[in-house]
């Protein structure tokens, strides 16, 4: 029997989940969460096989939950469930020990089957996230300049991102120009909002 932690915020969605798995007579739900900060507790409540994560949810995120689960317990299988396809996201999945990255619109059956090949030691990828991973490549962005352009997402002046990140707001606009350079965007929103669908954010 594969035991499954479920990480899902959206209640409708981890239900229908829960009841596509739960037909499936070698997989146990053994565990549903609403949250990323739920997760790492219900993993050491029930020492799961699998955990299926979605990648935006209260708290942690599922990228961030992966990290610390990759890292606190490596024997695991994570696979990130998300309606969000971005390459940079499935990039960065991988490098925190992910074995699996389905879209939420791939046919239902595939994610039983998903399961049981990652618990075979395989890796399961959707094949057009992973042809686009492989195109975008890595993120360009220097840690700064991630780190400016996430404020700006957030609403955030070049003021309060100078004030935030103890720069001159001289250095904070040297950041973002260079950084619309590299993302072909004419202002400082449209770099943001880029660098957010490549899954660089």
């Amino acid at each position: 029997m594969i035991s499954v932690v479920l990480a899902e915020d959206q209640a409708m969605v981890r239900g229908a989940l829960a009841a596509l798995l739960k037909r499936e007579a070698d997989i146990e739900i053994v565990a549903e969460v609403a949250s990323g900060d739920a997760v790492l507790e219900a993993v050491q409540r029930t020492q799961p096989d699998v955990v299926l994560l979605d990648i935006e949810m209260p708290g942690m995120s599922g990228l961030d939950v992966a990290e610390r689960l990759h890292a606190r317990f490596p024997g695991c299988k994570m696979l990130i469930l998300t309606t969000f396809g971005r390459p940079g996201y499935l990039r960065r999945a991988m490098e925190h020990g992910v074995v699996g990255f389905l879209v939420k619109d791939a046919p239902a059956a595939q994610l039983a089957t998903a399961i049981r090949r990652a618990m075979a030691g395989e890796r399961v990828i959707d094949p057009q996230l992973a042809s686009a991973a492989l195109s975008d490549g890595t993120s360009p962005l220097t840690e700064r300049e991630h780190a400016v352009l996430l404020l700006v997402r957030k609403g955030a002046s070049n003021a309060e991102i100078a004030t935030t990140l103890a720069l001159t707001e001289g250095t904070v606009r040297n950041y973002l120009s260079t950084a619309m350079q590299k993302l072909q965007a004419t202002s400082r929103n449209e770099a943001a909002t880029r660098a957010e669908q490549k899954g660089w954010l």
